[in-house]
């Protein structure tokens, strides 16, 4: 009798104890486990050192930049889901892979570029780039002068491997456009652009696809924005002063604090059963047009699915689970003629590889 009562007070105990550890753990990891998600920002104030930019109207692009930029990481970082970095907080030459570099080893979730522009006419107005082969002449040019830094670089022939800056053919050359970052590429571009134009009222020169080697070089959604052009004289005026680089450094911020509640509200584990939750889509057309998902806008395709990203519209078929079914999608998306139809995948709403995809299930 006496050592059954000992053996339920033992049982009691440990019942206790393991609750108490259990209870531990829980608490003690639910704030990792349930924990949103911090988002790393880098900031990359383009220039520094002694390459100044452009000079229109004796203005120093790189002090501009690094204004703006330290204004944008300023308001950033007064939110507690972001993590700010920046390429260069003072005037120093920083390479252009160097640039990369950083927000790569820092595993980025964005990545921002300011410049401001210059032209030999009185062009006015702010741009922005994401990474792509779809310039045109002028954009082309951009290009070049930005990415003519690299000559100030110490190692650039063996770094870029003979990489011309002012060769057309090179800058194309470059391009490695990177589809998994793209569409969310064009949704920052559009909401910092949408910012400048229909906030600030400034002159919208829309967001743009070109091959700049500091975007070429990230392997996260990046951008490129020219705030302006120093060779106008009122633009150049504008940004060279502490409104401006304060109302331009808020555009930018606004828009990556809006892009990031937007990923928020795809990225939210709250379950194991959401967090392992892997869909598949057959893409079957991309553009600016907006098209009623109807049947016979598609082919006879049925269930078509539309999602609008920055200002581009995707049309998705196929929505399934399973990979052998989307494999099926594919299938019939090809023999109602859609050739250049493609598989890709999700996870929580965020694109992934379909091989990564299929590794998780």
């Amino acid at each position: 009798m006496h050592f059954q009562q000992n053996h339920k007070f033992n049982i009691k105990t440990k019942n206790i104890a393991v609750f108490f550890c259990l209870f531990f753990f829980l608490t003690s990891s639910s704030s990792s486990f349930f924990a949103q998600k911090r988002y790393t920002v880098v900031i990359d104030a383009g220039h520094g050192g002694k390459d100044p930019g452009n000079l229109g109207n004796n203005y120093k692009e790189k002090n501009i930049a690094l204004k703006v930029a330290l204004a944008v990481g300023n308001k950033l970082a007064k939110n507690k889901d972001v993590k700010v970095i920046y390429t260069r907080n003072k005037d120093v030459f920083i390479d252009l892979w160097k640039r990369g570099d950083i927000a790569n080893h820092a595993k980025a979730d964005l990545f921002v570029s300011i410049h401001c522009d210059s032209h030999t006419t009185s062009a006015f107005g702010a741009g922005t780039f994401v990474l792509g082969l779809r310039g045109n002449k002028k954009n082309l040019e951009i290009a070049k002068r930005e990415n003519a830094v690299i000559l100030l670089e110490d190692n650039y022939i063996e770094r870029y491997k003979g990489f011309d800056p002012n060769s057309a053919e090179s800058v194309i050359g470059l391009s490695l456009l990177q589809e998994e970052n793209l569409d969310k590429s064009l949704a920052i571009a559009s909401l910092i652009q949408n910012n400048f134009a229909f906030k600030l009222n400034r002159n919208n020169r829309k967001v743009k696809q070109d091959n700049f080697q500091v975007l070429r070089e990230t392997i996260m959604p990046s951008v490129l924005v020219e705030l302006g052009f120093l060779t106008n004289k009122k633009e150049g005026r504008f940004l060279n002063s502490k409104k401006g680089q304060d109302q331009m450094g808020n555009a930018i911020s606004d828009a990556v604090l809006n892009y990031i509640s937007n990923l928020k509200l795809n990225t939210v584990d709250t379950t194991i059963e959401i967090a392992n939750s892997i869909e598949y889509k057959t893409q079957i057309a991309s553009g600016k047009n907006k098209i009623p998902t109807k049947p016979y806008n598609f082919k006879g395709l049925k269930n078509v699915q539309r999602v609008k990203i920055g200002s581009f519209y995707k049309y998705y078929y196929g929505v399934t689970s399973k990979y052998n079914t989307a494999k099926q999608s594919l299938k019939q998306a090809k023999n109602k003629g859609y050739k250049t139809a493609f598989m890709v995948a999700f996870k929580n709403g965020e694109k992934i590889s379909v091989q990564e995809a299929i590794k998780m299930q």
